[in-house]
Order: structure tokens, then C-alpha cells, then sequence
């Protein structure tokens, strides 16, 4: 059987694995149909990403088949489409029975910690599974991108009528406006690449972008925007240490800052004159939820979300030795690229 393997940083390459075995009680032997390309898998193969070891199979946005089901296996059973939830955390922690599964502290994620699906069949624990008959592959693969901007967005728990801010336009940013379509709110998206701008207009149908500069003349056209207001939940998707050290400044008072990005570098901002002095509130958002998973693909089935959009670039299988180094250079301008096993 054939996978795609991380061997080093900048290293790919094909390998031969041995045929999976049966599954065990709680788990499934599952078919990978689809694999869509996160910005982790870049920043592995990079060796940018902290949390990657080597040698790894990546593969954590997935549409599956399930082939066969263990002993105790009730909520899918074969034949049955699925995306996977590629937070395996440990059920009896005191987090996960806080109903915090997403930050178990020791939470594996599948292609990140462990393998993951980027090979023709492998084993998953079953309960990692979320049905979705009525969805494509395509779709499916794409269920784990939309969690993590769904879970940002739910952390910030925007009200109707307030503003909110998503800084980065990359797949993150572009989950949490998804969701932030589909509420009562004024939606208002910055980035530093215009044509990600226009992709949120032309395709997402947001009119208020905000071209990062580097002048400082974003705040003014953030308050043009709000008649004078700033926004009342900011959330940064960049990764960036210096848009996240500064993106308070786009805060109203009493708002909420999220941090959806990653990085790991030291984050330093004014505390008095603007975190103090305007009461705000800043919040991690981490992975998501069992339940988050269950609801994307309820809207996406519904039609409330359109994810032939995101869709820029595709990729067979074979051909991913071969040209997945060319997916890190951001101008090409990919926005999802989905292999197809």
C-alpha cells in the first residue's frame, strides 16, 4: 500500500507500508478519498511547524469511506462517508470531561503527532468519525477547516449588530467568515495581499476589506468603517507575532481578541494604555469540538455554505512527490488544494 511521507524537513517522498489490519474494538479501517492541504502540512514539510515530528504521513482534512468497523463500533458503519475529527485526546482527563476534548493536554493530532490520511487505508479510532452521506468527498475534506474557524468564532461569541474584524485572509480567516456570513453582524476582513481581498468580495460576497499597508492607515479605515467605532471582536488568523502583538489597537472597548493563529514566538503589547484602559478580553481558540464537526456538516448540506469556492488548485496522488513543494510559494495563490486518491 502506498503513502506520502514527510521524511525530513523539504523531503518527500513515496514509501510502501504493509496492508492495515482488522480493526479492534472501538476503531475503523477507513478508505482516504480526499486530503485537503492545510497550512500545517506546508509548515511541516517546511519544518516551520513546532508542534511536527519526522518521519510523518500527514493528512488531518479528510474525506473518508469507512470499509470496515471493530467490535462496539455504533455511530458509523460501512459504507458511510465521513470527515475526521484528528483530535485523538484522552476521554478520562479531567479537560476532556470539562467537555474541552479540543485541548486535552495530551491531545495527538492525526497527521501532526501521529500518521495521518494521506495513504490509500489505515485504522482511526471510531468516535473520531462524523457521518456525512449526503456530502462529496470534497466537501467532507474540508468539514476540518471550517471547525477551527467555526470554534474561533464561537470564542468570541459575536453579537448582533457588532463588528468584527478576521486579520488574514488564509483558510483559517476564511472559516471564521463563513460562519460570521451567516450571523447578524458587520463583517470587515484585513490582509496584507489583495488578491485575497478580492477573493472575500468576488467569491464570498464581503464588501468591507481593508488592505494592510503598513502606514498605520488601517485603524483609520476600520473606524471609517464603524462611523467612529472599532471592532468589537477581533480575531487574528495570521500566525503572525507582530499582527498579533498589535491587533488590539483595532479593539473597541470591552471587546474580545481571539487568537486562532499560531506562533511561537513572544507576543508583547501596551497594556495599560489600550488592553487596561479599554477592559478587553483576550482568548485562545484551539482545534474544536466534537459538536462543532455535526453542525458544518448540517450547513453545509443545507446550502449555507458553498465550498466549490475555496477550491483553487487539485492534485492527484502521484503526483504529490512531485509538485507539493510548489503549493508553498503564496504566490501561486492557492487558497485549498484538495488530493484526490
Amino acid at each position: 500500500m502506498k503513502a506520502i511521507q514527510f521524511t525530513n524537513p523539504g523531503e518527500i517522498k513515496v514509501i510502501e507500508l504493509p496492508s492495515p489490519p482488522a480493526p479492534g474494538p472501538g476503531e475503523a479501517l477507513v478508505r482516504t478519498h480526499r486530503m485537503g492541504v492545510c497550512g500545517t502540512d506546508l509548515s511541516g514539510y517546511l519544518g516551520k511547524m513546532p508542534f511536527f515530528s519526522y518521519p510523518r504521513i500527514p493528512g488531518h482534512e479528510l474525506g473518508l469511506e469507512v470499509l470496515e468497523v471493530g467490535e462496539g463500533v455504533t455511530n458509523v458503519k460501512s459504507g458511510d462517508r465521513c470527515s475526521l475529527e484528528p483530535y485523538v485526546n484522552d476521554p478520562s482527563s479531567v479537560t476532556s470531561l470539562k467537555g474541552a476534548s479540543n485541548c486535552c493536554p495530551g491531545v495527538q493530532v492525526l497527521g501532526v503527532h501521529q500518521d495521518g490520511g494521506l495513504r490509500e487505508s489505515w485504522i482511526v479510532p471510531a468516535r473520531k468519525l462524523h457521518v456525512g452521506n449526503d456530502l462529496s468527498y470534497d466537501q467532507l475534506a474540508l468539514v476540518e477547516t471550517l471547525a477551527i474557524g467555526y470554534h474561533a468564532v464561537q470564542r468570541g461569541n459575536p453579537q448582533p449588530g457588532e463588528t468584527v474584524l478576521v486579520i488574514g485572509a488564509g483558510p483559517i480567516g476564511l472559516a471564521c467568515l463563513e460562519f460570521l456570513k451567516l450571523m447578524d453582524v458587520k463583517v470587515v476582513v484585513m490582509d496584507m495581499v489583495q488578491g485575497r481581498l478580492d477573493f472575500c468580495r468576488d467569491r464570498l460576497g464581503l464588501a468591507h476589506g481593508i488592505l494592510v499597508k503598513g502606514d498605520g492607515s488601517e485603524l483609520a479605515e476600520l473606524e471609517a468603517l464603524g462611523s467612529g467605532q472599532l471592532a468589537d471582536v477581533v480575531i487574528d488568523a495570521t500566525g503572525s507575532a507582530i499582527s498579533m502583538s498589535n491587533c488590539f489597537q483595532y479593539a473597541a472597548f470591552t471587546g474580545r481578541v481571539v487568537y486562532v493563529g499560531i506562533t511561537t514566538q513572544e507576543l508583547k503589547f501596551p497594556h495599560a494604555p489600550v488592553f487596561h484602559r479599554r477592559e478587553l478580553t483576550l482568548m485562545a481558540s484551539r482545534n474544536a469540538l466534537p459538536k462543532d464537526f455535526g453542525e458544518i456538516i448540517r450547513l453545509i448540506g443545507e446550502g449555507k455554505i458553498d465550498t466549490d469556492a475555496w477550491i483553487t488548485h487539485r492534485l492527484a496522488f502521484d503526483e504529490v512527490a512531485e509538485n507539493f513543494a510548489r503549493f508553498t510559494d503564496p504566490k501561486l495563490g492557492a487558497i485549498k488544494v484538495i488530493i484526490e486518491l
